[in-house]
């Protein structure tokens, strides 16, 4: 079998080789280059054509998501993010991510030694489930984020949704390649959607809020991290902190986000079966679940109760622009999916069973 071509970019020394050791540690993979700046890595993707980039972030000389855009714009590669979970780290993690990045591993906060080695395990799975992305899916990705910033660039960013009468929700679940799709997704909507979007994406505490504020700011709804208690108003995105389950729960004519701190469900908190399932409860609402790239079958079973439940509308995105189809899969397996679209055209989908594409159908931006 022929082994996974690996190239490693970092700009010290002892983490380049201690990166590489953990790799060939594994008899499938093999590091055919180690790259000590963007600039070298760069060139190196051109002249070696690893089949996976694993890549610091933080880098000198050339800024590393300079050569991850070089990278996906010349030769599309999955590129695998290792950041620190500092602040800027985390921001740049999520940059990265929307940006073509396939994945990230949050480095340990002891980066030497013994504590590298407790990335280990993540770093190989994560490396040999990058190598099975097919390159039509990263060229595709790669598109739909080129036409997104040329519409965030004319788009002036003014958010005058936020309506206090809610006739519907949508509800979005995804995990790894979530971060890109999400904003494809919610940049394609115009300022005046009027309902509620309810989000869980797979990744660690800290991210969340990176993620919504990066998404709040190259889209025309609002998109916030929820607090718990939170009064849920139309035009509005509420992405679900890491590390709690997120619902949605009725109060008299008010609609309330409900945080809870419980274990982990079908691998992981927050969970979107735990999302879906409080949304179904929502009879007196048009409900519309989406599920979107990412491993595993969370929000599958909440996408079937919905659906048998009443929801108006179940969507996936289709396996073309999924950077790991598994969620999408798991639903569609289950029979309870109405539509299976790329990612790019999800937003309008969703503009369409709500209604409001009959009327916005001038000013809706298609990608």
């Amino acid at each position: 079998m022929q082994k996974i071509k690996v190239l490693v970019v970092a700009a010290s020394v002892t983490m380049r080789k201690q990166i590489s050791n953990l790799i060939s540690e594994d008899s499938t993979l093999e590091v055919i280059g180690v790259a000590r700046n963007a600039s070298e890595a760069i060139s190196m993707v051109q002249r070696l054509r690893p089949d996976v980039v694993a890549i610091d972030i933080e880098m000198p000389e050339l800024n590393g998501l300079v050569a991850l855009t070089s990278i996906m714009s010349q030769r599309p590669t999955p590129i695998l993010i290792l950041s620190s979970a500092t602040k800027d780290g985390i921001t740049a993690t999520i940059t990265a991510l929307q940006n073509g990045a396939v994945d990230f591993i949050s480095k340990p906060a002891q980066s030497y030694g013994p504590g590298l080695y407790s990335i280990k395990d993540e770093l190989l799975f994560k490396i040999k489930k990058a190598a099975e992305i097919p390159l039509r899916t990263l060229i595709l990705n790669n598109i739909n984020i080129s036409k997104v910033k040329a519409r965030q660039e004319k788009q002036n960013n003014v958010k005058n949704g936020c309506t206090e009468v809610i006739e519907q929700i949508v509800g979005i679940g995804c995990g790894v390649g979530g971060p890109k799709a999400l904003e494809i997704l919610i940049s394609s909507l115009p300022a005046s959607f009027p309902y509620p979007l309810l989000v869980v994406q797979h990744i660690p505490p800290k991210y969340t809020k990176a993620l919504a504020e990066r998404l709040n700011r190259f889209s025309s709804v609002r998109v916030v991290e929820a607090k718990d208690k939170q009064s849920v108003l139309g035009g509005t995105v509420y992405i679900a902190p890491g590390n709690s389950h997120m619902t949605i729960i009725q109060e008299g004519q008010d609609l309330r986000i409900k945080l809870m701190k419980k274990p982990a469900v079908n691998g992981h908190c927050p969970s979107v079966d735990i999302l879906f399932d409080s949304i179904s409860a929502l009879t007196g609402l048009q409900q519309h679940l989406i599920l979107m790239t990412g491993m595993g079958n969370d929000g599958a079973k909440g996408m079937l109760a919905a659906k048998h439940a009443g929801a108006q509308s179940t969507l996936v995105e289709s396996q073309e622009t999924s950077i790991e189809s598994e969620m999408p899969e798991a639903a569609a397996k289950l029979g309870c999916v109405d539509y299976e679209l790329p990612s790019h055209l999800l937003a309008s989908k969703i503009m369409e069973v709500t209604g409001e594409l009959r009327y916005r159908r001038d000013a809706f931006p298609l990608v």
